[in-house]
C-alpha cells in the first residue's frame, strides 16, 4: 500500500535532501519582510523589548473567529459525536454567555478544568478566554492530595470536572471554597441551564469584554523541580504568537519547495480535509495549543480519543483520513505495530511528529521505512515557552535522528551559556536559554522561582545542549532534577520527599531508568532504618496515597549501607544509579 501511494506522485522522505541553514534563513528574511501577515515589529512588554508579529490576532477570541471561514466542515470528532466549526463557534459563544450570566465569571477570574479529553473541554477554555477569564488546566491524573494543593494555589472560583474527578474531590471539595460543575455526570441546579445553552440560547457573540494581548490566558501546571507543581502563567499574545510562528515555519517550507509531500491528496488523487488525532491530554500544552488551537487555525479536523489505544488509533487514521499524528515516541512505535497487525498502510498520514522525549534513532529509521509517504518530525518545547521551541522534520531529522532540530523562527532568540551566563563556543555544551514573547509571564505565586529562570526576557530552560554549524540542536542532559516518562515530567524531588514520609526509610535517591517503551521511568534506591522491614511493593503501595500513579517508581532498590555521597556531601545519584542498573545494589532488602 505505501508503494501505491508513492506511485501517485509522492516522493519518499528518504529520497529528499535536507535544507541548508542558508536556504532557511533566506526564506525567513523574505517572508518576514514581504508578507503582510508575517511582518515583524519590536514592542516593549513588561519593560522588555520583544519581536512580535505586527498583524497577528489580538487575543484568542480573535482566533475563535477563524471558525467562521470553515463553516460546516467537520472540526471535532469524539466517538460517535461530530461537531462542525460552525457548531463549535456557536456553542462556545453560548457557553460564554452562561459563564457570565449564570456563574458571574468576570475578566481575570480563574476557572479550573479537570476532566478527560471531551468536546466540552476546548469549548470551555475558549469560552473562558472570550470573556477575559483565566483557565486553570489541572492534571486529571493527580491524586486528591495533589489536587487539593493545586486548588489552594490557583484560587479558582469555579471548576468544571468530569464524573470521575468529581468523585475524587468529594473528601475535600467542601473546604476549598470552589463551586463545582460536573460535565457529563450528575447535574446541579445550575447545570441544566449551562448545558442547555450548548444547543439553545443566545445567538449573539460573547459578552463584550476588552481583552488586551498581554492579559493572562491560562495557568498550566508543570512538575516543579523542588516539589509541588508550579503554575505557568501564559498570556493571549504568547499563545497567539506561538501559533503564528508554527504557521510561519510551514510557510518557510512552502517557499523553499519543501512542503509536506502530497498533502491532503489520497492514493487515487482525491483531496481530503486535513485531520489530526489528539493523543495527549488537553491539560498539556501539546493537547490544547499544538492540538486544538492549531487545528482551529488551520481548518483541520481534530479527532479526540477518550484514551490512548494503538489499534483504535490505526482504525481512526483510516476511517477519518488522519493526515497529522503527534504523540510521545511510545505512541508512534505502538501505532506502527498496530497498523502492521491490522494490515493498514496508514496511507493518509503526511506528518508523524513526536514530543515530550526523544525518539530512539532506530525508531526514526523504522518510521521512514514503514510510512515513507509521511514526514517524520520531532519537537521540543516547554509549557514555560508556550509550547514553542525546537523542531526537526523530514530529511533533516533522518540525517540527525538524535537531534531536537532547529529553533522555530522568527520570534525566538537563542543562546547557549555556561554557569556564569557567558556564551560558549559553537559545538560546546551549555545551558539553552531562549528569549521570546511566547515565554510565560511568571510562575503563579512564586516570584523567587520566576526570578531564577526568567531574566530580562530570557528563559533559562535547565537543558544542556550543543549546537552544530547548521544550527541543529542536540540535547545532552538536564540540569533540572526531572524524569520524562512518556512525555510526562516528574520531579525527582517530589518523589524523594514522598519516600521520606515513610517512617522506615532513612535515606532515598530518585533517578531516571531507561525504558524501551516510555523512554525513561522513575527508579529509586532506599536505605532502611535499622531493624525495618520493607519490600519494593510495600514502597509502591505506600506512595500510591501520596503520588499520582505515573510518578511511582517502577523499580526500587535497597542499599545495605548509607547511600554514597560526593565531595559536597550530597548523595551521588549518578554513581548510585549506575550501581543499581549494573546489579551492584539489591532489588529486595537483605539480598
Amino acid at each position: 500500500m505505501p508503494n501505491k501511494v508513492l506511485r501517485c506522485g509522492l516522493r519518499a522522505v528518504t529520497d529528499r535532501a535536507p535544507l541548508s541553514i542558508a536556504t532557511i534563513n533566506a526564506a525567513i528574511q523574505e517572508i518576514s519582510t514581504s508578507e503582510e501577515k508575517y511582518l515583524l515589529t519590536d514592542q516593549v512588554i513588561r519593560g522588555t523589548p520583544f519581536k512580535v508579529f505586527k498583524n497577528g490576532p489580538k487575543n484568542l477570541r480573535d482566533v475563535l473567529d477563524l471558525c467562521i471561514a470553515y463553516g460546516d466542515a467537520d472540526f471535532l470528532v469524539y466517538e460517535e459525536e461530530r461537531y462542525t466549526f460552525a457548531d463549535v463557534y456557536r456553542r462556545t459563544h453560548r457557553l460564554a454567555h452562561v459563564l457570565v450570566e449564570v456563574y458571574g465569571v468576570k475578566p481575570g477570574d480563574r476557572v479550573a478544568l479537570l476532566m478527560r479529553n471531551l468536546p466540552e473541554y476546548p469549548m470551555l477554555f475558549m469560552a473562558l478566554a472570550s470573556v477575559g477569564a483565566v483557565t486553570v488546566f489541572l492534571n486529571s491524573w493527580w491524586t486528591s492530595r495533589e489536587l487539593e494543593h493545586a486548588f489552594g494555589d490557583c484560587d479558582a472560583k469555579l471548576a468544571f470536572v468530569d464524573a470521575a474527578r468529581a468523585e475524587l474531590l468529594k473528601p475535600f471539595a467542601g473546604k476549598l471554597g470552589v463551586e463545582f460543575a460536573t460535565v457529563r455526570g450528575p447535574r446541579t441546579e445550575k447545570i441544566p441551564a449551562f448545558w442547555g445553552h450548548m444547543d439553545a440560547g443566545p445567538e449573539s457573540l460573547s459578552p463584550s469584554v476588552d481583552i488586551e494581548p498581554d492579559d493572562d490566558f491560562a495557568v498550566m501546571y508543570t512538575s516543579g523541580s523542588s516539589g509541588h507543581p508550579k503554575g505557568v502563567v501564559l498570556t493571549h499574545r504568547g499563545i497567539t504568537c506561538a501559533l503564528q510562528s508554527w504557521f510561519f515555519m510551514a510557510r518557510v517550507y512552502e517557499v523553499t519547495g519543501d512542503e509536506v509531500p502530497g498533502a491532503n491528496i489520497d492514493s487515487d488523487g482525491n483531496a481530503y480535509q486535513g485531520c489530526k488525532i489528539v493523543t495527549t491530554p488537553f491539560f498539556h500544552i501539546s493537547g490544547s495549543v499544538a492540538g486544538f488551537l492549531m487545528c482551529l487555525w488551520a481548518g483541520l479536523k481534530l479527532v479526540i480519543m477518550h484514551k490512548w489505544d494503538a489499534h483504535r488509533a490505526a482504525e481512526l487514521v483510516d476511517k477519518e483520513k488522519v493526515s497529522h499524528f503527534s504523540g510521545v515516541p511510545t505512541m508512534t512505535a505502538e501505532l506502527i505495530e498496530a497498523a502492521a497487525d491490522m494490515g493498514s498502510s496508514l496511507q493518509y498520514l503526511r506528518r508523524v511528529d513526536s514530543g515530550g522525549s526523544k525518539r530512539p534513532p532506530a525508531q526514526v529509521d523504522l518510521l521512514a521505512k514503514s510510512i515513507p509517504h509521511a514526514l517524520p518530525g520531532n519537537g521540543w518545547g516547554m509549557t514555560e515557552t508556550g509550547g514553542l521551541g525546537i523542531s526537526a522534520r523530514g530529511p533533516e531529522y533522518i540525517k540527525y535522528p538524535d537531534s531536537s532540530g532547529r529553533l522555530q523562527p522568527p520570534l525566538q532568540e537563542m543562546r547557549v551559556v555556561d554557569e556564569q551566563g557567558r556564551d560558549v563556543p559553537r559545538g560546546e555544551v551549555g545551558e539553552l536559554v531562549i528569549k521570546s514573547v511566547t515565554n510565560m509571564r511568571c510562575y503563579l505565586n512564586q516570584m523567587e522561582e520566576t526570578a531564577k529562570v526568567l531574566r530580562d526576557g530570557w528563559l533559562h530552560t535547565g537543558d544542556l545542549v550543543r549546537v552544530n554549524d547548521e544550527e541543529i540542536i542536540f540535547m545532552v542532559d538536564r540540569k533540572k532534577d526531572m524524569v520524562i516518562r512518556g512525555g510526562e515530567n516528574i520531579s525527582c524531588s517530589e518523589v524523594h520527599a514522598a519516600l521520606h514520609v515513610h517512617p522506615d526509610i532513612a535515606e532515598a535517591a530518585v533517578f531516571s531508568i531507561p525504558d524501551s517503551r516510555l523512554g525513561e521511568t522513575v527508579g529509586a534506591c532506599v536505605y532502611l532504618r535499622k531493624g525495618a522491614k520493607l519490600s519494593g511493593e510495600g514502597v509502591k503501595e505506600f506512595l500510591s496515597s501520596h503520588l499520582a500513579a505515573f510518578k511511582i517508581p517502577d523499580r526500587v532498590w535497597f542499599s545495605d549501607k548509607s547511600l554514597p555521597r560526593g565531595g559536597s556531601e550530597k548523595i551521588d545519584r549518578r554513581a548510585l544509579r549506575s550501581s543499581c542498573l549494573e546489579g551492584e545494589v539489591a532489588s529486595e532488602p537483605g539480598n
